[in-house]
């Protein structure tokens, strides 16, 4: 298989930054915020996020922990290591992944969060959007817009998991 950095750290680090800017500029109220990070590589992003927030804004949102398999339609697990420090009831939720695919987490994270209560409104921060849709779903805040073909994939690296920041494309995946 041949892999091809398309993301370094510095862009990774720019990239998240550039989604921080525009969750600021896009919510009048960031006081009514909650970030939720989709387990795994969500969750460090959203942490990156939370980190910027307060350096720039002397702001310190809660930010939640959503574990999408239980809700997932093609994994059957029972356990469900979901952490919300807070009620999400009339809250701007912030939903962070990684990648965005076919939005089939995407669904899982919202079937999760709207069990745990009724989010005032909900919006999508990514990594990475790479295509192929199966659902009706898209982020409101974007990373980077990464095309790949179908036998690709694409695969998030982060110091907190991986020991190091980048994005590599994967050519001959099986997907």
């Amino acid at each position: 298989m041949k892999k091809k950095e398309v993301v370094d750290e510095l862009t990774m680090k720019r990239a998240i930054t550039r989604i921080t800017y525009e969750i600021i500029e896009r919510n009048k109220d960031l006081e009514k915020l909650v970030l939720v990070g989709i387990k795994t590589r969500g969750v460090y992003i959203a942490k990156r996020i939370q980190e910027r927030l307060a350096q720039l804004e002397n702001l310190n949102l809660p930010m939640g922990e959503l574990d999408t398999k239980p809700f997932r339609d093609d994994i059957k697990v029972q356990e469900d290591t979901t952490q919300m420090p807070v009620d999400i009831t009339d809250k701007d939720v912030i939903l962070i992944d990684d990648v965005l695919y076919t939005g089939r987490t995407i669904r899982a994270a919202i079937d999760n969060l709207v069990s745990l209560g009724r989010p005032a409104r909900v919006s999508l921060a990514v990594l990475v959007d790479r295509g192929h849709r199966e659902l009706p779903i898209r982020a409101d805040y974007v990373g980077k817009n990464i095309p790949t073909s179908l036998s690709e994939e694409i695969v998030v690296q982060m110091v907190e998991e991986d020991g190091r920041d980048q994005v590599l494309i994967v050519e001959g995946a099986s997907k």
